[in-house]
């Protein structure tokens, strides 16, 4: 049993309603570049964790291309929320829909036989240019939600614990965050997380270890649309 990580794959059907190519020459084909690696390298009995902005849909129907396409490879799949899956609804419907194909990480803690699968979608830092005052509320909500899912995973007594956000949870090493605080407090091993993409226009963020966690960004395209090995 492997775990393995991939984020934003924003997917818009087929043919693409939305050609990531708008966004640089090495988006070209970039579905048929990530269903390549990810049928070279996952069996069923691996775990892909999608760290959000998983499709372009607006609402849970419409998603159902994409979430079809992804569910016919290979391995078990855990879903988290991106700040562009619209099509993200409660738990409930999304669960009646896709139950038996997929899990969706959502105030909870998925268990991998022993290992621990926390998470939540994370947010904008206090380190950003224009933090505002209904950022700093959501902020403090998702660092709740994540508490809430590693409170979970202890009950468990995991061998190791996995955080996927996808949000960056900190940009430079001497960042402290809520995100940061938690990841130790819990001694999380492993954070993966999405959001930003490569390309001419790259933002820096953090991926080494500290204080005991090692941080890994998984947008596809920073990873030449290849699938991250964590476990």
């Amino acid at each position: 049993m492997h775990i393995y990580a991939i984020g934003d794959l924003h997917l818009s059907g087929d043919p693409p309603t939305k050609p990531m190519e708008i966004f640089g020459e090495h988006w070209a084909n970039h579905k048929a570049k990530v269903a390549a690696n990810w049928l070279a390298t996952i069996t069923e009995d691996d775990t892909v964790i999608i760290c959000g902005d998983i499709s372009w849909a607006l609402q849970l129907p419409e998603a159902d291309p994409d979430l079809n396409w992804i569910a016919q490879l290979p391995g078990h799949k855990i879903l988290l929320r991106g700040n562009h899956d619209y099509w993200w609804t409660t738990l409930k419907k999304m669960q009646n829909r896709w139950g038996e194909r997929y899990q969706f990480l959502q105030n909870n803690c998925i268990m991998v036989e022993d290992i621990a699968i926390c998470g939540t979608r994370g947010w904008v830092l206090p380190s950003a240019e224009k933090f505002t005052a209904e950022d700093e509320k959501i902020y403090q909500r998702e660092g709740i939600r994540l508490e809430l899912s590693l409170k979970e995973a202890l009950k468990h007594n995991p061998r190791q614990i996995i955080v996927a956000l996808h949000y960056p949870p900190l940009f430079a090493a001497e960042e402290e965050t809520v995100f940061t605080q938690l990841l130790e407090k819990y001694q999380v091993q492993d954070c993966i997380y999405g959001h930003i993409h490569g390309g001419a226009n790259h933002i820096p963020v953090f991926e080494e270890t500290r204080k005991g966690v090692r941080y890994k960004l998984t947008s596809c395209d920073t990873q030449e649309f290849k699938l991250y090995q964590i476990v």
